[in-house]
């Protein structure tokens, strides 16, 4: 099966249609080089069991992962589940569904990503966990920031967020099993500027 993948001059021109914020902009753009470094890095050490993840499905879906951020801080709407929407009504479905996982995995797999088997949803879930605004920080830096920005002091909200996280060290413990460079590594191997910050 064939799927459409938006290239990135479309993902850019999807940028200005949807008026997304410049720092939305610039957040998506490296979480796009750190995904995609990530893929880069599971093809150069060939250690996975299968093919990795599609690397330009990796970079559009980072890409458009807060497609609808800017609507829904206005509107107050969910922004992954709206991008999801708005990537199927242009014809990507495959990129909304990647889109709509982006803040929670919703079928974490602790047996697969232990065997290697990373998809672009898990890549690009992990890369955003790793970029506040624009800049690459680590995920106890990122969870500081989402409890202080969406906990709302709410101990709900905060441990949901928490749980989130506790899955992403998770996940970092076998993506990074399978690279040859270290979490803390991830700026110094992010993949060629996709445009420009």
């Amino acid at each position: 099966m064939t799927i459409r993948i938006p290239s990135v001059s479309e993902c850019q021109r999807l940028f200005e249609q949807f008026a997304m914020l410049d720092n939305i902009r610039n957040h998506s753009i490296l979480v796009a080089m750190v995904a995609g470094g990530l893929v880069d890095g599971l093809i150069r050490t060939a250690k996975t069991p299968g093919p990795p993840a599609n690397r330009e499905e990796t970079i559009a879906s980072a890409l458009l992962h807060d497609i609808a951020k800017t609507l829904c801080i206005k509107t107050g709407c969910h922004h992954a589940d709206i991008g999801r929407e708005i990537c199927i009504d242009l014809g990507f479905p495959e990129i909304g569904e990647i889109v709509a996982e982006h803040v929670v995995l919703k079928n974490f797999s602790t047996e697969l990503y232990r065997q290697g088997v990373f998809g672009a949803k898990e890549l690009v879930f992990y890369a955003d966990k790793r970029v506040r605004h624009d800049e690459v920080v680590s995920l106890t830096d990122r969870l500081d920031y989402i409890l202080e920005r969406y906990g709302d002091g709410n101990p709900v909200k905060e441990h949901h967020i928490r749980l989130n996280f506790n899955r992403t060290l998770e996940l970092e413990r076998y993506l990074f099993s399978y690279l040859d460079f270290r979490p803390e590594e991830v700026s110094d191997h992010l993949a060629e500027p996709i445009l420009p910050v």
